[in-house]
């Protein structure tokens, strides 16, 4: 791994609000990076040994500094990736949660569980394996961290940290609460290397395994050279969650449900619902609805607490979903409303509405990521649940109706790791995360998460008499 090669000589916030330069970051030698490896094992070596409640104060006082920092964490979210300030707030709540949920529950979670067996007795113990690579993108720069965090610290592993190259201020930020905390010197670290660099670190002897998430070609090089040096991992690469409006549903409800979870985080995230599958005679209802929310928001500045759509994370994102926009209306999609670049400074886009999406189109197979409702018209609900399971991705799904039973039985039939009834994909600690088909494997946060990186160690005791 030649880091003198590297073509990101710096590392560097971009506000995409107003396209300044906020601050720069260099990268990190090959030297520099192999001492922290290093260090992080060391410290694992240490941690491994200490006690659950050692590792439940960690982290409780981390959860601590989040809550009285939230502010500054909020504000960091902001200017490198235009989050708004209460989405902001709410990220460091969730994340504060989080380690809370893992320092409450850890031991719980990893104690040893009982075999039934003839000849004697059996159980599982659940250890750390060691340093663990963790990969994460831009769209929630502390919580991506935590899921992947919290955990693996509570379980005795320590952790190396590649954060998105266009948010190193709450990279740093994280490693300086672990500081604050007291944390022993290499169990949270942070690295400033390029994507490619963390892609080769895991051949790295320390590294026991790697948590990815981000773009499928990515993640398939994680996966890739993680296979082939025998090393876990787990990925979560995005998806394109099916919205399926029942025929029983309150269509206020549900108009409210989709066309505002597409403004959340500027549309940019993984299990935002991305196709909404409506009754052929709600169409144009549900468009009108969703329109009128599209015309009253506030689009600015998200700092300011009063806007409803900030910027999305850079020039590059928002060219890149205009243009998915453009060659879905060249195809024959219908632009209903929006999808326009708002002029002045900033990487700002109205939301768009679009339907008339065919299979022949790359926006129905596309993830668009950014504020983009892209509506679908059925017959009837199996045709629903044939177009929500028409696709490579597999994360998440929303159905809205007031019968559950009924909802349950859709939610049984679609082929994704989650499913939300009444409620757009969402988290919390204690229910996992993760995807099937193309949006990956694993799970994060909740009972599975803490034992994605354990050895399920066997130990069976028999008499001396019983094994002959």
């Amino acid at each position: 791994m030649d880091m003198q090669n590297n073509n990101e000589s710096h590392i560097k916030t971009v506000n995409p609000a107003t396209g300044q330069v906020e601050k720069v970051f260099p990268t990190m030698s090959d030297q520099q990076v192999e001492e922290l490896v290093s260090r992080a094992n060391q410290a694992y070596l240490t941690w491994r040994h200490t006690s659950f409640s050692q590792r439940a104060k960690l982290l409780h006082d981390i959860a601590g500094l989040m809550r009285n920092k939230k502010e500054e964490l909020a504000r960091l979210c902001a200017v490198e990736m235009g989050k708004r300030i209460s989405e902001g707030l709410w990220e460091a709540e969730i994340c504060a949660e989080i380690f809370d949920y893992y320092a409450d529950n850890g031991q719980e979670l990893l104690a040893d569980k009982e075999i039934d067996t003839d000849g004697g007795s059996a159980f599982i113990a659940y250890e750390p394996i060691g340093v663990i690579l963790s990969i994460q993108p831009w769209n929630f720069p502390f919580y991506q961290i935590t899921r992947s965090v919290a955990p693996n610290i509570m379980a005795g592993n320590t952790v190396v940290l590649k954060h998105a190259s266009n948010v190193p201020q709450c990279a740093a930020m994280m490693e300086q609460l672990f500081d604050e905390a007291g944390a022993l010197k290499g169990i949270y670290t942070n690295l400033f290397i390029s994507g490619s660099e963390a892609s080769e670190l895991i051949a790295n002897p320390y590294i026991k395994g790697v948590t990815f998430t981000g773009s499928e070609p990515a993640g398939s090089s994680v996966a890739a050279n993680a296979g082939k040096y025998v090393k876990k991992s787990t990925l979560e690469l995005g998806g394109s969650d099916p919205l399926i409006v029942m025929a029983d549903a309150d269509l206020d409800v549900a108009v409210q449900m989709a066309a505002r979870g597409r403004l959340s985080n500027a549309g940019q995230i993984c299990v935002s619902p991305k196709r909404i599958i409506v009754q052929d005679y709600m169409l144009d209802e549900f468009i009108s609805k969703a329109q009128d929310i599209y015309e009253n928001i506030k689009i600015g500045d998200p700092l300011d607490p009063a806007t409803d759509l900030g910027p999305l994370v850079s020039e590059k994102a928002l060219e890149g979903v205009l243009k998915q926009v453009d060659e879905a209306v060249n195809a024959g999609a219908r632009l209903v409303y929006g999808g326009k670049r708002m002029e002045g400074a900033g990487a700002y886009m109205t939301p768009a509405i679009l339907t008339g999406i065919t299979p022949s189109m790359a926006a129905y197979s596309e993830e668009i990521f950014g504020p983009v409702l892209c509506v679908y018209p059925v017959p009837g609900q199996q045709a629903a649940i044939k177009l929500a399971n028409d696709t490579n991705y597999g994360l998440g799904a929303t159905i809205v109706g007031t019968d559950i039973d009924e909802a349950v039985k859709v939610a049984r039939d679609i082929e994704s790791g989650m499913v939300y009834i009444n409620h757009v994909t969402g988290i919390a600690p204690e229910l996992p995360f993760g995807g099937t088909k193309h949006s990956g494997y694993g799970r994060e946060q909740a009972e599975d998460g803490i034992k994605e990186f354990v050895n399920h160690k066997l130990i069976r005791v028999s008499t001396p008499e019983a094994s002959y």
